[in-house]
C-alpha cells in the first residue's frame, strides 16, 4: 500500500470549495470545534453556531462563513494527518455532523437491488451467491435501472415476478413507490476521516458501501454533501431483513467525511446527480486490492425525492439529518477462494472518493475491539455549558 497523501484527499477544486467540518481540540479546553476551510487553513467558526446542526440552520450561512474571522486551528492537511495514526492526535478531524439524525436509503440502484435479493435468498451464505446471481438475472431479464420506481411498468414487473415466485421485499423498495429509509446511526456516533470503521464480530460476509451523504436542515433543505461508508453486514441482513438494525448500526459502522461541502454557485445538487464515487479496498494481510465506481446518474430515485420521502408532514427532524443516498457497488470479487465472493479482513484500508468532495479514508476493525463510543449528547451539552 502506498502512503496516504492527505492533500490528495481534498476536493480537486479546493480553491472554490466551501468546506465546513468538525475537529477535536484540546486547547483552550477539550471538545469539538466547528471550522471552515479557507486558503488551506481550518478557521474556528464555533461562535457562529454551537453545533453543526445550528450552523447549517443559518439563513446567512454562506455570507457568515465567507466573512468569518475566527482563530486558525492549523492547516487542514495537519488536521487530516493527525486523524490517521492510532491513537489520533489533537487537533484532528471528526465526522462533520453532530446532533443530526443519521438516516440511510437502501436499494436505490439496480445492482444493489439484485445483491440484496441474493443475500435474502442465500440466507446469509456467500457460497451460493454466484449461482443465485445467474438465476436472478435470467428470471428478471432486461435492465432494472431503466424502470422508474412506482411506475406502471414497475407494477407490471411486480405482478409478473409474483406469478413466477420471484418477488422479494427488496424488489418492493427497489421498484415500488416507497423508498427504504432507515436509521443508520445515532447522533454523534459517526466516525470521520482516518478513524477505524467497525464490523460486528458475528459477521463473516460483509463489505463497505461507498455513498454520497446529504446534509439536510430542519426544513428539509439540502445544504451540502459529504462522503460516507454505510458499512454493511451481508450475512446478518441476509438471514432476515428484520436484523437490519444489527447489520447496520454498530460501534463505528457509520463513517462520514472528511467535510461537508456546502451548496453555492460552484457546487449544487446537480453535481451530486452527476458524481462518480470511487471505491478502493487494500488488504494489509493478503495484498488484496479491489477498485470500482458508482455512477450517481444510475440512481433509481432522485436524491431530492429521497429527501422528501424522509422529511415532511409525516416526519420532522428539528436538528436536521444526514442522508446516505445508497450505493450501486456491492463487491463480489473472490478473495478467499473461488465462489466465496468478497468479505473484509481486519486492517483493510477503504478509500471512498469523488473529485468534488475529496476522499474518506478508514481502516477496518471489529466493533467490539474498537474504542467504545462515549461522547454522546449529554457530554456535548456539558462541554457547551462549560464554554
Amino acid at each position: 500500500m502506498q502512503p496516504i497523501s492527505v492533500h490528495d484527499c481534498l476536493p480537486r477544486d479546493l480553491d472554490r470549495a466551501l468546506l465546513v467540518g468538525r475537529a477535536w481540540c484540546e486547547s483552550p479546553r477539550p471538545g469539538p470545534v466547528l471550522f471552515v476551510v479557507r486558503d488551506g487553513e481550518a478557521i474556528d467558526v464555533t461562535y457562529l453556531g454551537p453545533t453543526m446542526a445550528d450552523l447549517l440552520e443559518r439563513e446567512d450561512l454562506l455570507t457568515a462563513l465567507r466573512g468569518a474571522e475566527g482563530a486558525s486551528l492549523g492547516s487542514v492537511d495537519t488536521l487530516m494527518e493527525n486523524a490517521l495514526p492510532t491513537p489520533q492526535r489533537a487537533p484532528h478531524l471528526l465526522a462533520p455532523c453532530d446532533v443530526q439524525a443519521v438516516k440511510a436509503c437502501g436499494v436505490t440502484f439496480a445492482v444493489s437491488l439484485l445483491e440484496r435479493v441474493i443475500e435474502e435468498q442465500a440466507g446469509g451464505d456467500p457460497t451460493s451467491a454466484a449461482r443465485l446471481r445467474e438465476e436472478l438475472q435470467s428470471l428478471i431479464g432486461g435492465d432494472l435501472s431503466r424502470i422508474v420506481p412506482g411506475s406502471e411498468e414497475a407494477m407490471a414487473l411486480k405482478r409478473e415476478l409474483q406469478a413466477r415466485g420471484g418477488w422479494s421485499q427488496y424488489m418492493e423498495v427497489g421498484i415500488g413507490p416507497d423508498a427504504e429509509v432507515f436509521t443508520k446511526a445515532q447522533p454523534l456516533s459517526s466516525v470521520g476521516f482516518g478513524a477505524h470503521v467497525g464490523l460486528h464480530p458475528a459477521s463473516e460476509w460483509n463489505n463497505p458501501e461507498p455513498e454520497i451523504v446529504l446534509a439536510v436542515d430542519s426544513n428539509g433543505t439540502v445544504k451540502g454533501a459529504s462522503l460516507g461508508n454505510d458499512v454493511n453486514l451481508r450475512d446478518i441482513e441476509g438471514r432476515s431483513a428484520l436484523l437490519l438494525g444489527k447489520a447496520k448500526d454498530n460501534n463505528a459502522s457509520s463513517a462520514i467525511g472528511p467535510f461537508i461541502r456546502l451548496f453555492d454557485d460552484d457546487f449544487c445538487i446537480d453535481d451530486v446527480r452527476r458524481a462518480q464515487v470511487s471505491l478502493r479496498i487494500e488488504g494489509q494481510d493478503d495484498d488484496f486490492r479491489l477498485e470500482g465506481e458508482s455512477d450517481m446518474a444510475e440512481i433509481s430515485r432522485d436524491p431530492l425525492d429521497l429527501v422528501k420521502q424522509t422529511v415532511g408532514p409525516h416526519h420532522q427532524y428539528p436538528d436536521g439529518f444526514m442522508l446516505y443516498l445508497g450505493t450501486m457497488f456491492s463487491p463480489i470479487k473472490d478473495r478467499i477462494g473461488e465462489g466465496q465472493g468478497f468479505t473484509h479482513h481486519i486492517g483493510d484500508i477503504v478509500t471512498i472518493s469523488t473529485p468534488s468532495l475529496g476522499a474518506l479514508v478508514n481502516s477496518v476493525g471489529r466493533s467490539d475491539q474498537l474504542p467504545p463510543w462515549t461522547y454522546g449528547i449529554r457530554e456535548l451539552m456539558r462541554n457547551l455549558a462549560d464554554r
